[in-house]
C-alpha cells in the first residue's frame, strides 16, 4: 500500500514539475522582447488621417521610435557630436553649438535641450561668417537608416525660447524641412512666428548650392509651445501633403513645386525647373538651432527662465507603401 501511494505521489509530482517546466520553456521561447513587443503594437497603429489603413501603409521600424525607456536607441540614432562625429560637419548654427549632453529620453519622450552654458568648451573656430560659438548649447539627433517616400507622423511640442524646434531630412544633396518652429520672439513684427509652420525644400547639388526650391508658411492658429500636436507628411513621387492634428493643412503637387517662382529660383514659374528635388533616400533629423536673423537668447533668463528649455518629441512613425 505504501509503495503504491509513493508511486502515485511520485507520478503526480513528476507530472507537475514537467508541466511547469514545459510552460516555462514555452513562455521563454515565445515571449517577445520588450522592444519587439513595442514594435509589434506600434505596427498596428496607422496614420491619424488613415486609421483604417486604406493606403496599405507598413511601419518602417528602423526609423520609427516611441522613445520609451531611459536612453536613446543609438542603433537607430546618431547623436550629433558623439565621438567627435558631426554629420555634414555641422556643429550647430552659431552662436549655438550641439552638445551630446543635451539629449535624453524621459517620460516616454525624446527631449532635446537648449542650455545657457557660457562655460561650455565651445568650438574655437568661427563659422563661415566669422561669428563665434558661445553661450548656448543645443542638440541634434539623426536617423541612421534612410528611406525614400512614405507617411511621416510626429507628436511634438516646441521649446519656449528664441530657438528652433526642427524636424527635417537630408540626403543625396537634397533637404526637406518639415518644420522649423520658433517658440518665442522679442521682435514685435515677428510674433506671428510663434504660430507658424514653415516647411521648405532645398537643392544642395553643385548647381543648387542650397537654394530654396520651394517653401510655405502657415499660421497654425495656436502657439507651438502651448501643447503637443501631431504633424503628418505624406511624401510621394507626386508631391507632399501636410496634416496637422489629422486635418489637411496644405497640398503641394509636384508640378506646382516645379512651377514655384521666387527671387532665389527666378525660373519664370512655368514648371520647367525641377524644383522637386527630394526624390532620393534621406535621413531624418530632430534638432535645435539659433537663427540670428530672428534673434537669439541673450541671457539665462531668456532660456526657460533658469537657463534650460526642452523640445519634446513623443514619437516619430514612418510608414511606407506595402
Amino acid at each position: 500500500m505504501f509503495k503504491k501511494r509513493y508511486l502515485f505521489t511520485f507520478k503526480i509530482s513528476y507530472l507537475l514539475v514537467f508541466s511547469l517546466l514545459t510552460i516555462s520553456c514555452t513562455n521563454n521561447d515565445n515571449k517577445p522582447s520588450q522592444n519587439s513587443d513595442t514594435d509589434d503594437q506600434t505596427s498596428k497603429v496607422f496614420p491619424l488621417t488613415d486609421p483604417n489603413n486604406s493606403g496599405n501603409w507598413v511601419l518602417n521600424t528602423s526609423i520609427s521610435d516611441e522613445f520609451e525607456g531611459n536612453k536613446l536607441n543609438e542603433d537607430k540614432w546618431h547623436i550629433q557630436g558623439t565621438n567627435g562625429v558631426y554629420v555634414s560637419n555641422f556643429v550647430g548654427r552659431s552662436p549655438s553649438q550641439f552638445s551630446t549632453d543635451n539629449v535624453r529620453v524621459e517620460d516616454g519622450m525624446l527631449k532635446l535641450e537648449t542650455r545657457w552654458e557660457p562655460d561650455y568648451n565651445f568650438n574655437p573656430k568661427v563659422d563661415k561668417n566669422g561669428d563665434p560659438y558661445e553661450n548656448i548649447t543645443t542638440a541634434a539627433v539623426i536617423s541612421k537608416s534612410e528611406f525614400v517616400y512614405g507617411y511621416l507622423e510626429v507628436k511634438t511640442k516646441a521649446a519656449d525660447a528664441e530657438i528652433t524646434s526642427s524636424f527635417w531630412a537630408t540626403g543625396n544633396n537634397t533637404e526637406l524641412d518639415f518644420f522649423e518652429m520658433f517658440g518665442d520672439h522679442k521682435q514685435p513684427h515677428k510674433l506671428d512666428k510663434e504660430r507658424e509652420l514653415w516647411w521648405s525644400i532645398h537643392d544642395w547639388t553643385a548647381d543648387g548650392q542650397g537654394r530654396t526650391t520651394y517653401t510655405e508658411h502657415h499660421d497654425l492658429g495656436f502657439k507651438v509651445v502651448d501643447g503637443f500636436h501631431i504633424y503628418g507628411y505624406e511624401w510621394s513621387e507626386n508631391g507632399i501633403k501636410v496634416y496637422v492634428d489629422g486635418q489637411l493643412l496644405s497640398e503641394a503637387p509636384r508640378d506646382v513645386i516645379n512651377a514655384y517662382d521666387d527671387i532665389t529660383n527666378n525660373n519664370g514659374g512655368n514648371g520647367s525647373k525641377q524644383n522637386y528635388v527630394t526624390t532620393f533616400p534621406v535621413r531624418v533629423w530632430f534638432d535645435q538651432e539659433t537663427f540670428p536673423w530672428h534673434g537669439v537668447p541673450n541671457s539665462k533668463e531668456e532660456v526657460g527662465g533658469d537657463g534650460s528649455i526642452d523640445f519634446e518629441i513623443e514619437y516619430i512613425r514612418v510608414w511606407q507603401k506595402q
